[in-house]
């Protein structure tokens, strides 16, 4: 996959702005200069200002200007932790701990034509991986109703083609639906998204022998390996548990889908 940030550090954070964009779903840039090390696919764990909380809430990196030295997340409110960041506004300051994880491998795929799928909380990553590849894509995004968000953001790096569960907008169904309806074909699928549709991309992905990188939404707890919260099982014996196990939060999040049992 794409190189871990081994250098990863806790910064103090500055937030430049912040709006919701949908349904309990929030979009927040912040100025640090983790965005100097940051790809496509990685993530920061978030620092709650309330003690109780205790653990950082990862959260996955959707956009970064380099230039500017900032990141952009789109997260949904999910608990205490991610009510208490829909707070913040500009000028509130965040202790973030970064770069973390394993992004996807751009490198592997330039030139090549590559289907890009998100579902749901999904979607937020795969925003700057469409803006960093450089390859034929195809962008499909699922969401459950009308109610959209960074699919316009997402047009701006190919064409995009929605699916909702209820048919408001876009193919009736998910990604995979949408996949057949537009008759798309590709060399490698990129996707993250709920387990449901990883496991059916990695299906079809086996179906077609094609590759395909997968980034898994497993809840995390410390976000650096230590307490073993967020294992999946995998092909290779894992070198910190000696069993067929895989950290997503380090040896993770982004998958080869061949390599890990879902």
């Amino acid at each position: 996959m794409g190189s871990q940030n081994v250098r990863r550090k806790k910064v103090k954070a500055v937030v430049v702005s912040q709006k919701q964009i949908a349904d309990q779903i929030y979009d927040m840039w912040l100025e640090t200069e983790l965005a100097q090390d940051a790809g496509a696919g990685q993530f920061v764990a978030v620092y709650p200002h309330d003690a109780s909380t205790l653990l950082p809430r990862p959260i996955s990196i959707c956009e970064v200007d380099r230039k500017a030295g900032r990141l952009r997340l789109v997260y949904r409110i999910a608990g205490k932790g991610t009510a208490e960041f829909a707070s913040y506004g500009s000028g509130d300051t965040a202790d973030v701990l970064g770069v973390l994880g394993n992004g996807f491998p751009i490198e592997r795929v330039t030139g090549r034509r590559v289907v890009i799928m998100g579902g749901g909380i999904g979607i937020p990553p795969m925003l700057e991986l469409a803006k960093e590849l450089d390859a034929d894509k195809h962008i499909l995004l699922g969401y459950r109703d009308r109610d959209l968000f960074l699919q316009d953001d997402m047009a701006r790096y190919g064409e995009v083609y929605i699916a909702t569960e209820d048919g408001s907008v876009g193919v009736r169904g998910n990604v995979m639906d949408a996949l057949r309806v537009h008759e798309l074909s590709a060399d490698v699928i990129m996707a993250c998204g709920p387990m449901p549709m990883l496991r059916a991309i990695k299906q079809y992905a086996q179906q077609q022998g094609i590759e395909a990188y997968i980034s898994l939404e497993e809840r995390m707890a410390c976000g650096v390996g230590a307490c073993l919260g967020c294992v999946c099982r995998t092909k290779n014996v894992d070198a910190h548990s000696h069993v067929n196990n895989a950290r997503i939060c380090t040896e993770g999040p982004v998958f080869d889908a061949g390599e890990v049992d879902i």
